[in-house]
């Protein structure tokens, strides 16, 4: 595994472990590959739309020479503080923020006259640059905005509520839960532990009510996001497996039924794993190995099945069946609705091999994510039933 592209380099191209390039997280990476792609496709997504006459542009009032407010100076003076409060510790520290960058970041610890230093900087800058520009009377004019052009917003919407929901959704998990209480900062900044599921739920609310604040028709983002996010949980299930961040399966001991299908694909130990185990692993139960040496001899005893691997081929497949129905489904929200349905019941057979924490919910034994997928399933298929019988009888709904 590659807990950071430090280790990747070593097995490439022989480098030193440890050196300048563990500041890359095998993890962070490939969620930022995951948006990067998503934006690409909701950008592409977007413009069909409009070019169908399906999304229309707004209009927005744009200020100019205006004079400078209090929330503009105290807001630039906020980031010129973090920004010089951190960048010299930072420096001064750098193996410090090479072994965890997030929990360096988010940490108290920074130079705090360089820090003030910053925020002098940044806030008369900007009161220097509102003075210079200000008129005597401020000019408003109209600028049209398409819905493409706001591809960045809803990404960086999405991505935020995302981490968040997810690392939520996580730590109400009770066996994450303790090792939280112990550690919040460590554990929520941490590149381990996040509940896909919880992400898409509050992405999916920010994500509405923008689209909504602009204008934009919320089933109309929905289905340009189907496809989008089928392929981002992909890639970023490729961030779970070549960190080795634990979401993986139970013990595999059975034999390979080919000879020639490689142990990554069929039961593998994780070496160097990123989530700090060394560990046994049965159904419901951890046992320690003693004495492992974490990212050096660090992996599974008992070797477990890649879900991660199947979760990725099982999720560009069903993107590539998305991007096959997009322009042939005229009945705005289906096809995300179609998405709800297919990702709640690939989430629901893949969780029996997977650990988690299950519950007792009606004599079944069942993860969160199984109830979560349940209602995923429940509500995609009553949401296209719905909005097909309501289109046949010509009244479509629109929102």
């Amino acid at each position: 595994m590659y807990p950071d592209f430090s280790y990747l380099f070593h097995d490439f191209f022989g480098s030193e472990i440890g050196n300048w390039a563990s500041i890359i997280k095998t993890f962070g990476f490939f969620l930022a590959l995951a948006f990067i792609v998503a934006g690409i496709i909701v950008s592409a997504e977007l413009k069909r739309k409009e070019d169908e006459g399906l999304l229309k542009p707004s209009k927005i009032k744009i200020v100019t020479g205006d004079p400078p407010t209090i929330k503009e100076i105290i807001t630039n003076g906020l980031i010129g503080f973090v920004l010089g409060f951190k960048i010299p510790y930072v420096f001064l520290n750098f193996d410090e923020f090479k072994a965890d960058a997030a929990r360096t970041l988010m940490s108290g610890k920074g130079t705090m006259i360089w820090g003030l230093v910053g925020a002098a900087a940044f806030a008369g800058y900007r009161y220097w640059e509102k003075k210079r520009n200000q008129l005597d009377k401020p000019k408003i004019t109209e600028q049209t905005v398409h819905p493409h052009e706001r591809t960045g917003d809803l990404i960086i919407a999405a991505a935020i509520s995302g981490i968040v929901g997810a690392k939520i959704f996580a730590i109400i998990e009770p066996s994450y839960f303790k090792q939280f209480l112990q550690d919040p900062i460590g554990t929520f900044f941490s590149g381990s532990g996040l509940a896909v599921l919880g992400g898409l739920i509050l992405a999916s609310i920010v994500v509405g009510w923008y689209a909504k604040k602009m204008g934009i028709p919320l089933f109309h983002v929905m289905d340009v996001a189907a496809p989008a996010i089928m392929i981002a949980y992909g890639i970023g299930r490729q961030g779970c497996h070549f960190s080795g961040d634990g979401d993986w399966g139970v013990a595999n001991q059975l034999d390979k039924p080919f000879s020639w299908l490689p142990d990554w694909l069929w039961a593998y130990h994780y070496p160097r794993n990123i989530a700090q185990e060394c560990e046994s692993v049965t159904f419901h139960q951890e046992i320690l190995n003693e004495g492992c040496n974490f990212l050096e001899t660090s992996y599974l005893i008992t070797p477990v099945w890649p879900t991660s691997v199947y979760e990725t081929i099982l999720a560009f497949m069903l993107f590539g069946i998305l991007w096959a129905l997009r322009k042939r489904i005229k009945v705005a929200g289906v096809l995300f609705f179609i998405y709800l349905m297919m990702n709640g019941m690939e989430r629901f057979l893949i969780e029996f091999a997977r650990i988690n924490d299950r519950y007792s919910v009606l004599g079944m034994q069942l993860t969160q994510a199984q109830m979560i997928s349940i209602l995923m399933t429940i509500i995609g298929a009553t949401a296209v039933y719905y909005l097909i019988k309501r289109h046949k009888a010509d009244k479509p709904l629109i929102y």
